[in-house]
């Protein structure tokens, strides 16, 4: 088998147990990294170092990246329409989600934003048990936003 070093170099062609000797001079394990190559290919390495390296390039694909979600509502929304625009916001918090609340305004309604900061306390309290507040409400333009992050072990009820 072809026997790479601790320091990425090539030792050669050794027998097996030779290979195996050096390995234990070095205090290092021999591990075969291409098994079907001709000849096998082993190297002297940390084992356990090995495996640590290659769980951290795997566990890299499984991080699940957090989208933006967005719920639009109006100053005067009914009461029937926030509880509907809620429960799709707690079922995007439940899948770990952010979510953006915006209330926009128009026209008059402008002269009228504590009907929009009412609503937003509303909002508060209804996903207070599944959200933090990321961004508190503010003013933007014609829209008033508020930025709302997943509790952590916060699930859909």
């Amino acid at each position: 088998m072809r026997v790479i070093g601790p320091n990425s170099e090539q030792l050669g062609v050794l027998l097996v147990k030779d290979a195996m000797q050096r390995a234990q001079e070095a205090g290092l394990d021999l591990v075969e990294v291409a098994p079907t190559s001709t000849p096998p290919v082993c190297r002297i390495i940390d084992y356990g170092k090995y495996r640590y390296e290659q769980a951290k390039k795997l566990g890299g694909a499984k991080q699940k990246s957090a989208q933006l979600k967005e719920v639009k509502l109006r100053p005067y929304t009914d009461t029937h329409d926030l509880d509907f625009k809620m429960r799709h916001a707690k079922a995007f918090l439940a899948d770990g989600h952010k979510v953006k609340i915006t209330v926009m305004f128009r026209g008059r309604e402008m002269a009228h934003q504590d009907a929009g900061r009412t609503l937003m306390t509303k909002v508060v309290e209804q996903l207070s048990p599944s959200a933090n507040i990321e961004q508190h409400p503010r003013m933007e333009g014609r829209n008033m936003n508020m930025l709302l992050a997943p509790k952590a072990g916060a699930s859909a009820t």
